[in-house]
């Protein structure tokens, strides 16, 4: 065979035998992979809240804004839906969605937990666990323990089997047991301590090869990392000193609630938060969420979340980016990427500045030097001294120096595009809408049973409707003296639903809500009963379960009084013991109207007299042709009231035209950020536009189905799609007076380079027309701008000549291109510029 034969077999063997597997491992300061400590970044992208179609184009632009890693949760309820019965398809299917990030070249973090939180339908827990005799959820009871330990090791093996951990070289690079566990600790006491300790030995003994984390848990044992959590964590310090400092969670905005203002978090905040970690030592951080997505079907928890799971993030919730912020985080990225070597080499030292101004510098032994220069006044711009160097620093930011000279980044200077987004509609009718009205009259039928006192909901329906009916007789004699008065009696009815729907005799007497706030509401109404027998039917409604709280398994849901009718001549009347006939969900989910587009098992009415007759629990439904184009599509709901939505038997989750009521104020980047700080959407309702996954779509003959539970007008339920509308960039020319040190490193030993403004469009768009541009003192932002005191006149014939019909361009911000229309003056460029489709296309 000859030596080049034999080392050929060699070579072969040890591939074989495991020589591409890599260690992962952490010291003080970083995750440690192929012994090399290395600083990363990574995203929150949860599979669920996406389609599988859409996982690898989100996957790719993580890693083209810079991301190393990609997170997710592992949810429990949807992965055994009831027990040991599996479900690993879909947007479920988490193997195929780890090898799309092993594909793209990421790693993986696996947040098993399998308590999850994450404004998820029971944090993540099955709603059959609830029902295992003896259980206490989260604490030191053993059969919590045996279930919990069982679904771990389901999923370490499977991924195992599927070799996805880096130690089997696959992507996976972190594991985390638990979740958030901190103040449930703290509350248990020896009780948390213990399952604290049992939950960290499990997980080790499962023998991943990576290490395991748990986030806001001061006590987790080693070799477990405590991890932190929040919009800031440069005051977090791990619980051993030969840990490194992890950043689970840096909130890149915020969740939203039904009847709740959109929140968003500026990006120069997000971006000097994430320096500020890192300058003091910080290695490793996650944006949640870097793409929210959508809560589908009846996934949203809380209770109260939309289904809408944005969170403002780089990504937005139809896998469109987001600018800036995806831009600057970007940038961001590059540039601490150029200091990685300094910061895992060495310990930063610290010099005062100022009052409010401080300096972090790494210089190793080896050369390396990396600098961050910190301005925490929330007011003033401050002006430092730094290596025998002047730097000037922006209110509340952070300036990057990867050589100690030179910046090359400000966490406040924002350079990048902003791009605004429009939903636009589409000529695609709905055709022929029909109408089926829920039968009231047929509760009490075999699927219904009865029962003196009222039930707690979840342990009546164990989650399988949002829906359960109440219903009750009354008799009435013809001597009650409202009769003759007129004054109606009022009927008062105590929830700790989420919503309730007052029937009397069939016909909608009111309807209450309750907040995320306050699940505890009342209904106070008139009711109008007639002598004889009178029924009272309650439509109870859960608009998602808890997903956070102490032993939130143990919190009720659901009308449990009392009830009582008040202005009868006996007085009160407390219904509350009385006996109740009780219904699991609506006619319309047992019969299936959401699958049907054949024979249909109710009788359908057609569609000439909807808008005339909008009637409460009412049934919709039409077909509609799925429109050309790639853009991601959504329903504009705005003329419904509340209910729930299918397109071809797919659930697009719950919609319900609630008004936002917040402070909508203005935001500024500077200071302390909180989710009441930045709101928008006041008076509007709070989410509008519901996203249609394109892949659930046919070329033809796509039913929709709508299930509206007050009244509205589904014809003018409209199909939109979403793209950028504008884009907009501003971007300063560089002073003269500033020394070449103070810039970003160019290359050229004497002039800097001239900064560029970039725009560019969506796919299959182009610019076609430029809507505001001035070079001098412009003022305003982006969808606001005006000229100021100094502009230049060739303003627009520069932009429109460099970049109408392209779509993509730049323009070098400097006086040759476009005269000097004010000397001895910084001046800059803005610039806003619409997006349309390529002629093409």
């Amino acid at each position: 065979m000859g030596k080049w034969g034999l080392l050929l077999l060699l070579v072969v063997f040890l591939l074989s035998s495991g020589s591409t597997r890599c260690t992962v491992t952490y010291d003080r300061k970083a995750i440690v992979i192929n012994g090399e400590r290395r600083l990363l970044f990574s995203g929150s992208i949860h599979h669920p809240r996406s389609t599988p179609e859409m996982w690898e184009d989100l996957i790719h632009k993580a890693k083209e804004g810079g991301l190393d890693v990609i997170e997710t949760y592992v949810f429990w309820n949807g992965h055994e839906p009831s027990p040991g019965n599996y479900n690993f398809e879909g947007r479920y299917d988490l193997v195929r969605f780890v090898k799309t990030i092993q594909r793209a070249g990421l790693y993986a973090h696996l947040r098993i937990g399998p308590y999850i939180c994450g404004e998820w339908n029971f944090g993540g827990f099955p709603v059959w666990l609830k029902f295992v005799p003896g259980i206490s959820f989260r604490s030191d009871n053993e059969p919590f323990k045996m279930a919990m330990k069982g679904f771990t090791e389901k999923i370490v093996n499977l991924m195992k089997s599927h070799n996805l951990f880096e130690s089997q070289g696959g992507p996976i690079i972190l594991s985390q047991i638990e979740n958030e566990y901190g103040p449930q600790a703290k509350m248990l006491g020896a009780s948390g301590y213990n399952y604290v300790n049992w939950a960290a030995k499990m997980a080790v003994e499962t023998g991943t090869g990576v290490p395991w984390v748990m986030c806001k848990e001061e006590d987790a044992p080693d070799p477990v990392i405590n991890t932190c959590n929040g919009f800031y964590c440069d005051k977090f310090t791990p619980n051993q000193p030969y840990k490194p400092e992890i950043w689970t969670e840096a909130w890149s905005g915020w969740f939203t609630e039904f009847g709740g203002p959109i929140y968003q978090r500026p990006v120069q905040d997000l971006a000097f938060a994430v320096a500020k970690f890192i300058q003091k030592g910080g290695s490793f951080v996650n944006y949640y969420m870097y793409h929210g997505g959508t809560n589908f079907g009846r996934t949203a928890g809380g209770p109260f979340i939309s289904t809408s799971y944005d969170y403002d993030a780089p990504i937005d919730e139809y896998g469109l980016i987001r600018q800036p912020k995806y831009d600057h985080l970007k940038e961001l990225h590059r540039a601490v990427k150029l200091c990685e070597r300094a910061i895992v080499s060495t310990d930063p030292t610290m010099t005062s500045l100022g009052g409010l101004q401080q300096a972090y510098e790494y210089s190793s032994g080896t050369g390396e030097c990396a600098a961050f220069l910190s301005n925490y006044d929330t007011k003033s711009p401050a002006r430092v001294m730094f290596n025998n160097m002047h730097y000037n620093l922006p209110p509340w930011s952070i300036s990057i120096l990867p050589d100690c000279r030179n910046v090359v980044f400000n966490t406040a200077k924002v350079g990048v595009q902003t791009s605004q987004m429009e939903m636009l509609p589409i000529n695609a009718e709905m055709y022929a809408w029909e109408t089926y009205n829920e039968d009231i009259s047929a509760l009490g039928g075999s699927s219904s049973f009865t029962s003196f006192g009222l039930l707690e909901q979840v342990n009546v329906t164990r989650d399988t409707s949002d829906y359960l009916w109440y219903q009750t007789s009354v008799e009435i004699g013809s001597s009650e003296s409202f009769l003759h008065r007129g004054q109606l009696p009022t009927l008062i009815v105590q929830s700790t639903g989420h919503a309730l729907h007052v029937f009397i005799n069939g016909q909608l007497s009111g309807s209450a809500f309750g907040t995320r706030q306050n699940r505890r509401f009342t209904f106070r109404g008139k009711v109008n009963l007639q002598a004889g027998t009178n029924k009272i039917s309650l439509l109870s409604v859960a608009v998602g379960l808890p997903n956070v709280g102490g032993h939130f398994e143990t919190w009720n849901t659901g009308i449990l009084g009392p009830v009582a009718l008040h202005g009868l001549d006996q007085g009160k009347w407390d219904l509350t013991w009385a006996k109740w006939t009780y219904q699991v969900g609506l006619k319309g989910e047992y019969t299936n109207l959401m699958y049907t587009n054949g024979i249909s098992p109710v009788d359908w009415m057609q569609g000439s007299l909807i808008a005339q007759k909008q009637q409460p629990l009412t049934w919709h439904k039409a077909n509609f042709y799925a429109p050309n184009g790639n853009e991601p599509l959504a329903l504009d709901m705005s003329s419904m009231g509340k209910g729930q939505i299918w397109i071809n038997g797919q659930s697009l989750g719950r919609y319900w035209t609630a008004y936002a009521n917040g402070n909508c104020n203005g935001c500024s980047y500077a200071g302390p950020f909180k989710p009441q700080k930045c709101q928008l959407g006041c008076g509007q309702p709070t989410q509008r536009w519901y996203h249609v996954p394109r892949s659930w779509l046919k070329p033809a003959e796509n039913l929709l189905v709508v299930f509206e539970e007050l009244g509205g007008d589904p014809t003018r339920i409209s199909l939109v799609k979403r793209s950028v509308s504008t884009v907009c960039a501003d971007v300063a020319e560089i002073h003269p007076s500033i020394k070449n040190w103070e810039i970003q490193s160019y290359g050229g030993p004497k002039d800097p380079p001239k900064p560029k403004l970039h725009l560019h469009c969506g796919p299959g768009q182009s610019i076609s027309s430029i809507k505001f541009a001035s070079f001098g003192t412009p003022l305003g932002t982006c969808g606001s701008f005006q000229q100021g005191p100094c502009h230049a006149l060739s303003s627009y014939s520069v932009l429109q000549k460099r970049c109408i019909g392209q779509r993509r361009c730049s323009v070098a911000i400097s006086n040759t291109n476009f005269g000097d229309p004010c000397p001895n003056i910084v001046k800059r460029l803005s610039v806003e510029a619409t997006c349309a489709p390529s002629q093409w296309h």
